[in-house]
């Protein structure tokens, strides 16, 4: 039979190190939030509208994409 002493100093190595572990986490979340309300912020800043020819790409797409799709299905345009 070993120590009870041998059994308290594991314990004690457990809990720090499962503390260490929290709190590392605990950071990185802290930092990730920080990360996305300074995306949100800058997300509010840019309030322009889309330009002209954005908007024609993204109908662009659109169309292509709903082309594909009826492909897929084996739809004929």
């Amino acid at each position: 039979m070993q120590d009870p002493v041998f059994y308290l100093v594991m314990a004690g190595a457990c809990l720090t190190g499962t503390i260490s572990v929290a709190l590392i986490a605990l950071k990185g979340w802290t930092g990730w939030l920080d990360l996305k309300k300074a995306e949100i912020g800058q997300q509010g800043a840019d309030t322009s509208p889309p330009s002209a020819a954005a908007r024609i790409e993204v109908a662009d797409l659109k169309e292509r994409i709903r082309k594909l799709e009826a492909i897929a299905a084996g739809v004929e345009l």
